[in-house]
């Protein structure tokens, strides 16, 4: 069975559809999970279910091997569930195209740095989009611009506010990121 450590800096919702739906099919299991704010709830959840949750500082993460090292025991894959901090190459080299990110937008669109959450949102209703929806892509050296694994669309109705369309991009993330993590583990 695979492993997975998934990176989380907020409500850990995706994180908790990931952990429940690998409870479920068997083809991998979340390990742990790394979070980067101690204000998150993703330690609440982690708490709840019962999967090993850490905190870990800016420091350890940028300037040592101490996040890689653990990593190493602990994961075949990594998955950015709502993770804001860009990976660092030390980690993209250890986990070659087994890093799994999930953005809020059909990329190329409103990504790079400072493009998540609400800002994406606000950004997609500023500019009248009739469509939007989520990438799934592998992770390299620069913000949302790995290969893309897939993307799922929904229309957006010219009264729908951004928390609208935030709402809009939630239920297509949670039907669609634990299959296309499984799908990508079992290639």
């Amino acid at each position: 069975m695979k492993k997975i450590a998934i990176f989380a800096s907020g409500s850990g919702s995706n994180a908790e559809n990931i952990i429940s739906f690998f409870r479920t099919e068997k083809t991998a299991v979340v390990t742990k999970v790394f979070c980067n704010n101690p204000k998150a709830a993703v330690f609440e959840r982690c708490k709840r279910l019962q999967v090993d949750a850490i905190l870990f500082s800016k420091e350890d993460f940028f300037k040592s091997d101490n996040i890689l090292n653990q990593l190493k025991d602990v994961a075949d894959y990594i998955v950015l569930a709502g993770f804001l901090l860009k990976i660092p190459t030390n980690i993209i080299e250890a986990f070659p195209n087994k890093i799994i990110n999930i953005h809020p937008a059909l990329l190329p669109k409103y990504g790079g740095k400072g493009m998540y959450g609400m800002h994406v949102h606000t950004a997609v209703k500023e500019n009248n989009e009739q469509e939007t929806g989520i990438t799934i892509h592998f992770v390299n050296e620069n913000y949302d611009e790995g290969a893309i694994i897939f993307q799922a669309t929904t229309k957006l109705e010219p009264s729908d506010s951004p928390e609208d369309i935030a709402q809009k991009i939630h239920t297509l993330e949670y039907k669609h990121f634990p299959k296309v993590i499984e799908s990508v583990i079992l290639q």
